[in-house]
């Protein structure tokens, strides 16, 4: 079944080389006990680890069933391991977190095979007199019974070969002797047991007993012999070496597992998932506050009107002096009717003037902000009320003294309880009927956009402030794409009418789309800061979630070197620890989601800021997390399916 031809195994220490094995060349039988026997240091254990395909030497063929699996990879070892060989360490090697029964199965969910292979666990527990016990943890067993669970374990995937490593080093002699009465069943069973000991009276349990000094072979004795059957084909050994990483429910296996792992480090599983969950939080509700921002601004940017241009008297400079605006260009409502007429470019136009006012109701009077404008402004600059209604144009024409009032104004005057709508109030000391209250608009800068009054474009001019000239034109060009060409039309309107000279300054056209383009593009340059500085603290948590997850590969070293002895590959190894990286950020994630939405409302209640938290950002926090925990739980994954077996089942 087994042989090995000149094996050498050799190791560096500092500058000095030993030498575990010397040309070993040794034949074992399907069916046989073999003791292996020799002081410390005599190259037994080394030579089961080779046997078992723990370890590889440096040189000599091992040839099992006619395949010689020296030139086998790691992974094809490790499908080997799991399928023709069982391991029973001295140090039992039990997941502490596992019960009984999901110890005993833990070789299956490397094996490809589909199931559960809880029912198989369950059989191999009774055949060693725990069957009652299989729900317990390892804690809760004495040594005995833990070395008969390893055994259980061993047997889960019906092996060729029991390796048994000093099975009853750390026994007394009463559980010793029950260890070796199960041994003996099975190779009674036609089981080839494989075991390493320093006892002679452990030793006298086997059929064959090899003694070892200095990493030679120097005595091998047969105390009887045994028929034995044949063992399978070597075909369907090295079958079995084949990768079935994502076969047969596998991923699942990992998820539940790293679910037990994670439970049972709970503070510093917690604290893991804290330093996502405050990196998710923060770019959420920094996401929020800057889209809060950004849909703030963009509401007052619709007041100021789409595809508006704005026309205005400029300043002239004569000797030296600058006079003020309008003092050169004075616009009419021949100008607006000109500039309207141009209905190909213009989809309608409306003069303006502006102008202080103090506003008196009853007792109560406020300073504030005084614009006479036209029947279309209200469509213009969003300035339709909420409460109440517009002008007429019978009202514009006939100069009617109707107002429309800002919500600070109406505020002011009338409290915050009280209808204006109806009611009269004066305007520089001149009558006025409340027919409306504007739509609030909020701050553009330092200024109240709601402290204001609307009253007609001819009573303002007329009645209130003695203008006969226009100090503004509003422009609302048909299409986007018409802006400028608009534009272009309007300046030759003007200088047309005014008589004005291409190098005449006198009147400006301001296109508002640049103002709405400039501070859109601010908004979104908060947000996309807002969000960069909470995304470091994303960073930062992936940073703690790596660093935890290389103390878990350093605390877990023997558990990595269990794994690859029952058969785990190195995908598996880096699957494992992945899925439990990427499981504590996602439930960080989750939590930070909820966090950040809670953040963003508290913000939106309390502090009274705009907030508008968007599936985007939600998507965009959960999926960083969840790229930060694979990116980060890489390396540590990386360095622990790197480990050998053998020097991992040594750790201390």
């Amino acid at each position: 079944m087994i042989e090995l031809s000149s094996i050498q195994k050799r190791y560096r220490i500092g500058e000095s080389t030993v030498y575990a094995l010397r040309d070993v060349s040794l034949s074992i039988r399907q069916g046989e006990f073999i003791a292996i026997m020799g002081a410390s240091g005599s190259g037994k254990s080394t030579l089961m680890h080779i046997l078992g395909l723990l370890d590889i030497p440096d040189n000599g063929n091992y040839v099992l069933s006619g395949c010689n699996v020296s030139s086998l990879r790691d992974d094809e070892h490790a499908a080997l391991r799991n399928t023709v060989a069982g391991f029973v360490f001295q140090q039992f090697h039990l997941l502490k977190r596992m019960s009984l029964v999901d110890n005993v199965r833990l070789p299956h969910l490397y094996s490809g095979k589909e199931g559960d292979f809880k029912r198989e666990a369950l059989e191999c527990l009774k055949l060693v007199g725990l069957e009652e016990r299989a729900g317990h943890k390892p804690n809760q067993l004495s040594g005995g019974q833990q070395q008969r669970v390893a055994i259980a374990r061993a047997l889960i995937n019906d092996p060729m070969t029991i390796f048994a490593d000093e099975p009853t080093g750390n026994l007394d002699s009463m559980n010793s002797a029950e260890i070796m009465k199960i041994l003996k069943s099975l190779h009674e069973q036609g089981k080839t047991i494989v075991m390493v000991t320093h006892e002679e009276n452990i030793a006298a349990y086997a059929d064959r007993v090899i003694t070892m000094s200095d990493g030679m072979i120097i005595r091998d004795e047969c105390r009887q012999q045994k028929a034995v059957k044949q063992l399978t084909t070597s075909g369907q050994v090295i079958a079995a070496a084949g990768p079935r990483l994502w076969r047969n429910g596998r991923l699942g296996g990992f998820l539940h597992q790293a679910m037990q792992s994670v439970l049972a480090n709970k503070v510093r599983s917690f604290l893991s998932i804290l330093g996502i969950l405050v990196g998710v939080a923060s770019v959420i509700a920094m996401m929020a506050l800057g889209s809060g921002a950004q849909a703030s601004m963009e509401e007052q940017l619709k007041s100021m009107g789409s595809n508006l241009l704005s026309v205005r008297g400029g300043s002239a400079t004569i000797r030296g002096a600058a006079q003020g605006a309008g003092a050169v260009t004075r616009f009419t409502f021949r100008d607006v009717d000109d500039i309207a007429s141009m209905t190909s470019l213009v989809k309608r136009a409306s003069g303006y003037v502006s102008g202080a006012a103090q506003t008196v109701y009853g007792s109560s009077n406020w300073s504030t902000s005084l614009n006479g404008v036209g029947l279309e402004y209200a469509d213009m600059r969003s300035a339709t009320p909420e409460i109440g209604r517009w002008f007429t144009r019978q009202e514009v024409k006939n100069l009617e003294k109707v107002v429309v009032i800002g919500v600070t104004v109406a505020k002011e005057l009338f409290g915050s309880n009280v209808n204006p709508v109806g009611k009269s109030i004066k305007i520089n000391r001149i009558n006025f009927k409340v027919i409306g209250v504007a739509r609030a608009k909020g701050f553009s800068g330092p200024r109240d956009e709601d402290d204001i009054v609307l009253i007609p474009v001819t009573t303002a001019m007329h009645r209130v402030l003695g203008k006969d000239y226009l100090d503004a034109i509003y422009v609302e060009a048909l299409l986007p794409s018409l802006i400028d060409e608009a534009k272009n039309a309007v300046d030759r309107v003007i200088r047309k009418r005014h008589r004005l000279s291409q190098e005449d300054d006198t009147f400006s056209i301001r296109d508002m789309t640049e103002i709405q383009e400039m501070l859109s593009s601010t908004t979104q340059t908060m947000t996309l800061l807002l969000g960069s500085i909470a995304a470091i603290s994303l960073i930062v948590g992936g940073i703690g979630i790596m660093n935890i997850m290389l103390v878990s590969v350093t605390e877990r070293t023997r558990e990595i070197g269990l794994r690859k002895a029952i058969g785990a590959k190195k995908n598996d190894i880096m699957l494992q620890f992945i899925v439990e990286s990427v499981g504590l950020t996602l439930v960080g994630g989750l939590f930070g989601v909820v966090s950040g939405m809670t953040v963003a409302w508290c913000l939106s209640i309390f502090a009274g800021w705009a907030v508008q938290t968007s599936v985007y950002s939600i998507l965009l926090a959960t999926g960083f997390s969840m790229v930060i925990g694979l990116g980060f739980g890489l390396w540590p994954a990386k360095k622990a399916s790197d480990l050998e077996p053998v020097e991992a089942l040594r750790y201390e």
